[in-house]
């Protein structure tokens, strides 16, 4: 049961990296500045989630634009980290059959400290969308345009 856990950890991992390199390869124009968000959140309400931008960041990212990357979303270079060492990690426990780092990633402290930055970081986040956007615009990143 760890064994598929920790195998399926890898292919989720895997796919979040995959994918904007593939979307990077379709932004030769720029497509991601005006495409629809595909986030289920942001087309009900026109607001960002707290994850919306993240795969734009890592596109960005991908491209060598660290500046624009950040501005999509803080935490996108630490996906690619986080991503990368999730995969050394789980292969990692899977030859050697031992568990590594199950007291960072378990620890309840660490997970209460990246919810209170997330919050922040999206309130932080909507505060400057509503003060950068009008009430039309917002509703044109809806479905009910």
């Amino acid at each position: 049961m760890k064994r598929d856990l920790k195998i399926l950890g890898i292919i989720g991992a895997v796919i979040t990296l995959i994918v904007p390199f593939f979307l990077m390869l379709y932004n030769q124009n720029d497509h991601l500045e005006t495409d629809q968000s595909l986030c289920p959140f942001k087309m009900l309400t026109g607001f960002p989630c707290p994850g919306c931008g993240i795969t734009k960041s890592l596109v960005y990212l991908y491209e060598g634009n660290l500046y624009k990357s950040l501005s999509y979303h803080i935490l996108g270079p630490f996906v690619i980290l986080f991503c990368v060492i999730t995969i050394i990690v789980l292969f990692t426990e899977l030859i050697t059959k031992k568990e590594y780092f199950n007291g960072i990633i378990y620890n309840k402290k660490l997970a209460y400290f990246l919810a209170c930055f997330l919050i922040f970081y999206q309130i932080i986040r909507i505060t400057r969308f509503i003060e950068n956007n009008t009430y039309d615009s917002i509703l044109k990143e809806s479905i009910w345009k």
